[in-house]
This record gives C-alpha cells, structure tokens and sequence, in this order.
C-alpha cells in the first residue's frame, strides 16, 4: 500500500514543513528538563509564538536546527524519544484525534497513510505485509534528522500503547539513523523491542494477528469528522495538490448523488481533460479516487449502529441498496451485513 498523497516532484529540506503542534512538543519536552524552551526557540530563529494551528507550519530546517540545539543543551542524544513522550493527540490536531478513534490498528495504520500529509511531506508512508508481521514503514523523501525519526516513531509507538494495551511490543523497529555511540538501550527500553539502524526506513513492525482486533476506544463517528476535517486541511494547505483537493470536493459531492468528473473538474476550476491528467501524473483516477473514498466511508459507517445500509447507500451516492452491496463486496469480500457482524455492530439494514 503506498502512500495516496505523494508529492508531484522532488522535494529538498527547505520546502518541506511540518505541523506546527509538533514545537509544543518539542518545549513541553525542554522546559520538563529544566531548559528555557523559549531561548531555544529563538537561537534557532524561531521568534513567532508556537501555535496549535495545524495550518500553521514549521519549517523541516528550523526543527533540525531545534533539535541539534535541543541536544546540546540536555546533553541527551535520546531526545527524540522524550519529545515523543510529552507528544498529544492534539498536537496533531483533527488527525490525532480520528487516530484516536480508529477501529483496529490497521484502522490506524491507514488513517496515518491517508492523512499524514497534514503532519509533514518529508516522508511516504508504506503499509507492507509479509507473511505474519505487518510492516507499518516511514520512509524519508529528505534528510529527515536522528531526533525527528526517533520522535516519529516514539509518538506512533505511544499512541498504539494507549488505544491497544500498555503491554503491547512490536515485533522490532527500525530507523534510518545511525545508532548513537552510548548504545541503543534507551530505544529497547521505549520499544520493548529489538531495535535495528542504518534501514531504509522507519518502521514499526507489528504483529498481524493484533492488527484487526477491534480497539475499545473505536468511535466511528468521531473518526469519520475528523477524517473530512483533516482533508478540508489537506486541501486548504497545498491548492496545487490534485489529491487532496480533488478528495475532499468528491466527500462533499457524495451525498447530493452527482458526483462527477464533470462535477469534480467544475469544482476545482480545470476541464476533465486537465483533471485526468493531473490525477494520473499522481498515479490515480477519478474512479479510483471515488471508490477508495466510497469504500473507506461505507466500512466507517458500517461500524455506526445508528445509520442503515439504506442511509449509506444514498450518502455514498449510490442509486440503490443493490449497487452498494455489489460494489462493496466488489472492494471488501463480503456484503455489508456481513461486514456489520463481524464487527460486532447490528443496526437497522
């Protein structure tokens, strides 16, 4: 599984940027060791005031150049993991707390894949199985600094701790960096899991059986606002990106039972000749773009109780109950009710 919002050319550092949430982990973490995070800040040029807004970014420069300063000054060449433990969901804005509502890790998983263009573009997220482990794998686009990767990791890590079970260890990780001089102990202590360097990408692998248990923090609803929210984001943070923007004016366009490519290409001021090729510069389609949204709208409000099979049908645009359930036997092996008791949800069909 690749990454759907990949960017259309090669990128360097000092276009990329990332979710500016991420500094107010970064000074939670300092001033927690004792250390001005302020002083910092501004030693490294950052003299604005640190904000939650995730269209407010940092620059992927500017956060190296904190963490090489954060470094110095603790003496602590784990810093990484620390900042990943004084990480929020909320630091990550609507797409931590859809994260937080996910149904399964592999729920999980997707949504970071779906959505991680909101938290930066200096990396792709894979999501690869092989035979029984699941290889959830970030994999730098740019230079990305030791403390980023080691950050990165600890947050996802963290997160899948606190939805699933505290006592939960993947199988190993993996980073791109060297391993620091003092040793990897510190990362063994934080993973609970071997720890390998010098890989092609960061990675947690997992185990596949625990990926598709439901999580008892599962919230559809939730979920599913913060899933359009996040796109709303997506869109709003690069007009140039065809993906983004052509996924959220397609979520919006559902409901009213006529969405397009005529619609879609109206909507973003372009020809449907223009459209198609920009979405296949990406590696997409319109209709691919339609049924990946339809199908990940259709599991997400199958898992409702409250909505029937007849309300899905008519908010994904479909013309009738028949052409759901094929279609989504067609992307899933298995009708829509079936789908609803394996997950345990019973509602009106």
């Amino acid at each position: 599984m690749s990454n759907p919002i990949e960017p259309d050319a090669p990128i360097d550092n000092s276009t990329v940027s990332v979710i500016a949430g991420y500094g107010l982990s970064i000074a939670r973490a300092l001033e927690h060791s004792g250390v001005d995070s302020r002083r910092v800040f501004a030693a490294a040029g950052l003299s604005e005031p640190l904000s939650n807004d995730p269209l407010k970014r940092l620059p992927l420069e500017t956060i190296t150049r904190i963490f090489r300063i954060c470094v110095e000054v603790t003496g602590d060449p784990y810093f990484g993991l620390k900042v990943a433990r004084f990480t929020r969901a909320s630091n990550m804005h609507a797409l931590g707390y859809g994260l937080l509502a996910s149904a399964t890790l592999m729920d999980f998983c997707l949504r970071v894949q779906r959505y991680f263009g909101l938290v930066s573009r200096n990396s792709r997220i894979e999501i690869i199985t092989k035979g029984d482990e699941v290889h959830f794998r970030t994999v730098p686009l740019v230079a990305v600094c030791a403390e980023t990767q080691d950050a990165w990791l600890g947050i996802m890590h963290k997160m899948i701790l606190s939805l699933y079970h505290e006592d939960f260890k993947p199988i190993a990780v993996e980073l791109v960096h060297a391993e620091p001089t003092p040793g990897d102990a510190p990362y063994v202590k934080f993973f609970g899991a071997p720890v390998f360097f010098n890989r092609d990408a960061v990675s947690l692998i997992l185990p596949l059986s625990d990926m598709s248990i439901p999580l008892q923090g599962a919230c559809p609803e939730l979920a599913q606002v913060n899933d359009n929210l996040t796109s709303e984001y997506l869109a709003k943070l690069d007009r140039s990106d065809i993906v983004a923007n052509a996924r959220a004016r397609i979520v919006e366009q559902l409901a009213s039972g006529d969405c397009s490519k005529t619609k879609l290409a109206a909507a973003l001021n372009m020809s449907k000749t223009t459209l198609q090729q920009r979405l296949t510069e990406r590696g997409t389609s319109f209709n691919q773009l339609l049924n990946e949204i339809r199908r990940e709208l259709a599991c997400n409000y199958l898992r409702q109780s409250g909505v029937s099979v007849t309300e899905i049908t008519f908010l994904l645009g479909f013309t009738d109950v028949s052409n759901f359930t094929r279609a989504f036997k067609r992307w899933t092996g298995v009708s829509p009710t079936a789908f609803r008791e394996q997950h345990g949800c019973q509602a009106s069909r």
